[in-house]
């Protein structure tokens, strides 16, 4: 075990945080309004009583942008507990399927699967990364490996009370930071440089944010309004039904 430089970790968090914001970006700036009418539920906002277009353009929006950053940041944090378990015990990317972390540590090898948070699937899914932690166990011993195996499902932030489950630990927050760093005040001590220069890169994202909800709403108008009103029908159709949309070219 060595021990981390929390200069080095704020290096590398201000050398890749810049990536988050630029996909981010990015992402903003290629959607169209087809793209979030198409993949969100129109019963449910029709159910919230949404009367104007633009409250149900920003809906959408916003719906539609919370989740693609939930999974870029994801990835973001998951390159950064790597790197961190790197410098600590010399921890690797996983060649397995489903396994995004490797180390040693106690005469034991740890493979890990990492989440952003304690409620990232269903059933079906816990079910999958179980069943890659049992492929991954078999290949290992069938290669040779003797000692002790321990599969772990790393997630970023949240808590679990009760982190034995059997096939594998599932270590949460400040619990999983600090198993791959040996730091239990980790999970505090990165905060601080995951906001360098957030302001600026918030600043031109709210300028794309703006320009695309007047663009959309202007577009929902033109395209599913009739007098002043919301035609939830036309909508639902383009959501929905089995013939050509509206707006498939915009």
């Amino acid at each position: 075990m060595k021990a981390l430089s929390l200069n080095e970790v704020t290096e590398f968090v201000e050398a890749n945080i810049g990536d988050f914001h630029h996909r981010r970006a990015e992402n903003i700036q290629r959607l169209h309004l087809s793209t979030i009418l198409k993949r969100k539920n129109p019963y449910l906002f029709r159910a919230k009583n949404i009367s104007t277009a633009q409250d149900l353009v920003k809906g959408l929006l916003d719906a539609h942008l919370s989740s693609q950053e939930e999974a870029i940041f994801g990835e973001f944090l998951e390159s950064l507990a790597i790197y961190v378990c790197n410098k600590v015990f010399n921890g690797r990317k996983s060649a397995a399927e489903g396994i995004d972390l490797e180390f040693e540590r106690d005469q034991t090898l740890y493979i890990v699967s990492i989440k952003s948070g304690p409620n990232w699937g269903n059933s079906s899914q816990v079910k999958r990364m179980v069943e890659n932690f049992k492929k991954a166990k078999r290949i290992l011993q069938t290669s040779g490996w003797k000692q002790n195996i321990q599969a772990v499902n790393g997630c970023c932030y949240g808590v679990d009370r009760q982190p034995n489950k059997g096939d594998y630990w599932k270590l949460c927050g400040q619990s999983f930071w600090e198993f791959i760093s040996g730091n239990e005040r980790l999970y505090l001590e990165i905060i601080e440089p995951l906001g360098h220069r957030a302001k600026e890169h918030n600043e031109e994202f709210l300028e794309n944010y703006s320009r695309t909800i007047n663009v959309f709403t202007q577009q929902f108008i033109e395209n599913f309004c009739e007098d002043g009103r919301i035609n939830w029908e036309r909508l639902v159709q383009f959501n929905s039904s089995k013939h050509l949309s509206l707006l498939e070219d915009h």
